[in-house]
């Protein structure tokens, strides 16, 4: 595998002053064969011209955030990572790699969570080449690389934990929906294995779409709002036991009145009537005794 080595050319500025020489040459080449006879200046002229063009093929510019792979002959030669205005061997091949942080939103994906309930599911994340030459040489194109690896690593993710927490005879201790940031580390560091061959760094990567398929959305949906029911339930009958508990000692030590075990089981069921009702209780004024 070819690692990236750092190199710095020779400053543009000088070699574009020494191209104006070999043009100024040329120029007067080709004066002074027009002056005098033979083809001396003539192949003079000729000669300092092709150097001249020769020359400016060197010439190149790297703009911030940028890179540039130097390739003699198929041989790595460097990146150049300084911005700046520089000349090279004008054989060399000159690849230019963006060194700019990069955002990609993948696709809404379709697939199965570890249950096997299907889900929806998408990502986004921002991304840099670090490594120039594995970008270069490593892959064939590390964009289209990138792209095909992230959804991978989006539909793994998403088949290594449950949509959320539903099985009550075994709780998963992280979840797609409940565990955010845990995942979103898990998915980075796939995508920091996956990426390591095309030289990318991974700067940040989080889930960004999450919802069930829309074929089982409304049934998961009344399951989660059962659950939601089932919990708000649970939490007012232990509030209205305590209450009515209360009641009850408060009467019996301020010796308000003495209730037998039938009329405390009548007043119980009354208080819990009213209390754990989700409509207002109707009172109905009792004008005899308990039994008429």
């Amino acid at each position: 595998m070819t690692t990236e080595k750092l190199t710095r050319p020779a400053s543009g500025y000088g070699y574009l002053a020494a191209g104006f020489v070999l043009l100024a040459l040329s120029i007067y080449a080709f004066v002074l064969q027009g002056q005098h006879s033979g083809g001396f200046y003539w192949v003079g002229g000729v000669v300092s011209g092709l150097l001249w063009l020769l020359h400016l093929g060197g010439f190149f510019i790297v703009n911030p955030n940028e890179s540039a792979v130097l390739v003699l002959f198929g041989t790595y030669k460097g990146s150049v990572k300084t911005f700046g205005f520089y000349w090279a061997n004008p054989f060399y091949t000159k690849t230019k790699v963006s060194l700019r942080a990069r955002n990609q939103n993948s696709e809404k994906l379709k697939v199965n969570d570890l249950v096997g309930n299907p889900i929806e599911i998408g990502a986004v994340l921002v991304w840099e080449v670090e490594d120039t030459a594995k970008a270069v040489f490593g892959v064939d194109n590390y964009n289209r690389y990138v792209e095909i690896q992230s959804e991978a690593a989006v539909r793994s993710l998403a088949g290594a934990y449950a949509y959320d927490n539903f099985q009550d005879d075994h709780v998963m201790e992280v979840t797609l929906r409940a565990n955010a940031q845990l995942v979103n580390d898990a998915l980075e560091k796939q995508l920091k294995d996956r990426l390591e061959l095309a030289g990318v760094k991974i700067i940040e990567a989080r889930i960004s779409h999450l919802a069930y398929a829309p074929e089982i959305a409304g049934a998961m949906l009344q399951r989660q709002q059962a659950t939601a029911v089932v919990a708000a339930r649970q939490k007012i009958v232990e509030g209205a036991v305590g209450m009515v508990e209360m009641a009850l000692d408060m009467l019996k030590d301020k010796g308000v009145v003495e209730l037998d075990e039938e009329r405390k089981a009548a007043m119980v069921s009354n208080l819990l009537v009213v209390l754990c009702s989700d409509r207002a209780a109707q009172p109905i004024v009792n004008t005899g005794t308990l039994h008429h």
